[in-house]
């Protein structure tokens, strides 16, 4: 009993409550309409609302940033959404708030009262329409603050020399179009534009927004003309662009050194130079869609060409490399301070075998197989000749028989014939024999030269792949340490 005594008064309570507040309320509504009725029923908003018209109107400016919807490099320009915040004093726009049972404060659209035409001077849009028709808060004390939201499109000086390590800075300069400095000035309510609203960019973080008050005098006109510009400072998250354009570039740049690392005999040395420097020049051209066409070259793109360049010049010392290599028997023989300082020095600084060596099949086993071959080839050489001389001293020994012979019994001639012609045989045989010896000779001669330059060759090869691997290093090096 007690509790639902109780549930009842609490609903008396609060249905007193809602109908007393609902009276307030009307009552206020029909104070406001009095009150509003009163204020502009002589009010005019095409003046200035100052009983001297000598006297200064002082506007309050302030900026929240609330977001940046787009940074357009290309085109140099800052699309920003911002809240404009400006108050000022309305000397005919006043009350006092006992006659209208405490009123201090109305809404009404902002057409009606008297605004301050404050735009923003650098501003890169081709829509010139009029601020939002927004309310703004009158005062029982004259005071109006007007809220308006606005998208912004600005021009900003962007600077692509540490692209994409780069920081810009972007000003946001508000000024009255008409009015000079001795009839609206503008104070800026804070040292900085307000960022507690921000939401925060995918692509750059915001360091700060400083305001700073100017006062130009232009060559046109004697009075001066006050502003407010925010400085809006911009810092790009890199991220996006290292693993999309620049980890690329650095992967594909060390490749380029390993086609001095493939066999001259594969076909492929001068194709792999070709493919690395055209992916470049895609990645190249991307960069360049992005950066607008300015003098300053940014990191990334001198980054490029510096790859390139030296892709190039591999390119073109592998040609040179492969024409050495298929030199052939017919070239000279390789130079004497070129078999000193190549075949012999270099050639143990990089670790470069014999045509036709490799890590498995050690070299003191290949020098004695062919020494052993050379051996055998020189033993059966000389028994040949050995033979052959037995042959040529078995002849002259038949002819002194034969002399003594034809003296001593008288043999005939037709014997005498046969065993002469059986020596100049052996004589033609041994000729041949000779020039065949010789012609091998000759061969192995000319192969040796060849081989001798297809070492060269092969430690040219090794030396340059050291060289542009040290420099690809240094360049990804230099390149990271300046954007730190």
């Amino acid at each position: 009993m007690k509790r639902n005594m109780m549930s009842f008064f609490v609903s008396l309570w609060l249905l007193f409550t809602a109908v007393v507040h609902q009276a307030v309320e009307s009552a206020k509504g029909k104070y406001a309409h009095m009150l509003f009725n009163e204020l502009f029923e002589d009010y005019s908003n095409a003046l200035r609302p100052v009983e001297d018209t000598d006297k200064v109107l002082n506007v309050t400016l302030q900026i929240t940033l609330s977001q940046i919807k787009d940074m357009d490099e290309r085109n140099q320009i800052l699309s920003a959404y911002l809240w404009i915040r400006q108050s000022w004093y309305d000397a005919y726009l006043k009350w006092d708030k006992d006659k209208y049972d405490g009123l201090d404060s109305i809404r009404i659209p902002s057409n009606l009262v008297w605004r301050p035409d404050i735009v923003l001077y650098n501003k890169a849009d081709d829509d010139f329409s009029e601020p939002v028709n927004t309310n703004v808060v009158l005062r029982y004390d004259g005071k109006i603050t007007w809220d308006a939201p606005a998208i912004t499109k600005s021009s900003c000086v962007v600077d692509v020399s540490y692209f994409p390590f780069d920081s810009q800075q972007c000003n946001l300069t508000f000024g009255s179009w008409t009015y000079n400095g001795n009839q609206v000035d503008i104070i800026n309510s804070l040292d900085s534009g307000d960022l507690s609203d921000f939401v925060e960019d995918v692509e750059w973080e915001i360091h700060g927004m400083p305001a700073v008050k100017n006062v130009i005098t232009y060559g046109c006109c004697s009075e001066p003309y006050p502003d407010v510009t925010f400085t809006l400072i911009l810092k790009r998250k890199s991220s996006f662009y290292i693993f999309n354009l620049l980890l690329p570039c650095i992967l594909i740049s060390f490749l380029a050194p390993l086609g001095f690392y493939l066999p001259a005999d594969s076909g492929e040395k001068v194709s792999l130079g070709v493919t690395v420097l055209l992916a470049l020049t895609v990645f190249q051209l991307m960069v360049a869609e992005i950066m607008p066409p300015s003098e300053n070259v940014p990191l990334i793109g001198k980054y490029y060409i510096a790859t390139m360049t030296m892709i190039t010049a591999s390119t073109a010392l592998t040609i040179i490399i492969m024409n050495l290599h298929h030199c052939g028997s017919e070239a000279k023989p390789v130079p004497q301070w070129a078999r000193v300082v190549i075949l012999d020095y270099m050639s143990k600084i990089f670790f470069v075998y014999d045509v036709g060596e490799n890590c498995t099949s050690p070299k003191r086993d290949q020098e004695e197989r062919k020494l052993e071959g050379d051996d055998g080839c020189q033993k059966r050489h000389k028994e040949v000749r050995s033979h052959l001389s037995n042959r040529n001293d078995d002849c002259d020994l038949k002819e002194k028989l034969n002399g003594n012979l034809n003296k001593s019994y008288g043999v005939n001639g037709e014997s005498v014939r046969e065993t002469v012609n059986c020596c100049s045989c052996y004589k033609i045989l041994i000729e041949n024999i000779e020039y065949i010896a010789n012609c091998v000779r000759d061969h192995k001669a000319n192969r040796a030269k060849g081989i001798e330059w297809k070492k060269v060759a092969k430690v040219m090869d090794r030396f340059f792949m050291w060289i542009f691997f040290i420099m690809v290093f240094f360049m990804s090096v230099l390149i990271i340490g300046k954007a730190a």
